[in-house]
């Protein structure tokens, strides 16, 4: 059997982006631990994204309410880009930078985290999404590719997976969100016991 270079070259792309991806584990182990208080606490921290990081913050947001890993108390987490009416209605009536800052401001609680990800960090919608945060009193994540970009700049913090394909920024970027859940699932572990 043939595996065609492209194939096995993306492997070893992603393998050699992960190790030094690896390095940035103490800012996930923080912002987990920072999610897990948020949770405690009884905030309901939101996420969101555009297309596949919509898929992987819908991901982050699954994991308190479900689990990780562990069986645990259930927790509230929101994604802003859940519900296609208001989507289309805050669009329409808004315009579309405005999709999700609209819905920080009407979800978001002082002291909640708002993680935002992207892969090129360079649409309107989040920036918006990232000042309406800020402006509300929540603290603001940004999970992307190579900075600088506008989100990122936007941001109270950004973690930025350094790889040359898109596919891989997503890829690291769905490790920094598992990581992130056994850090808040860590802490969430401790104060039970």
């Amino acid at each position: 059997m043939t595996v065609h270079p492209p194939v096995t070259g993306h492997g070893d792309e992603l393998r050699d982006a992960l190790r030094t991806f690896r390095d940035c584990a103490h800012v996930t182990e923080r912002w987990g631990a920072q999610l897990a208080r948020v949770l405690t606490g009884g905030g309901r921290p939101p996420a969101t994204g555009n297309g596949g990081s919509t898929a992987q913050a819908q991901h982050l947001t699954a994991e308190p309410v479900g689990r990780y890993r562990d069986d645990r108390p259930a927790s509230s987490a929101i994604g802003p880009h859940a519900g296609t009416s208001s989507t289309t209605a805050i669009a329409d009536d808004y315009g579309v930078d405005a999709v999700f800052a609209r819905r920080v401001r009407a979800h978001g609680r002082p002291g909640d985290v708002l993680m935002l990800l992207s892969t090129s960090g360079a649409g309107a919608d989040l920036p918006s999404a990232a000042d309406a945060g800020r402006a509300a009193g929540l603290r603001v994540r940004a999970l992307s590719g190579p900075a600088p970009d506008p989100l990122t700049a936007g941001s109270d913090e950004a973690l930025c997976a350094e790889a040359p394909t898109a596919a891989t920024v997503q890829e690291l970027r769905l490790v920094a969100v598992h990581m992130m859940c056994a850090a808040s699932d860590a802490v969430l572990e401790r104060e039970v016991a």
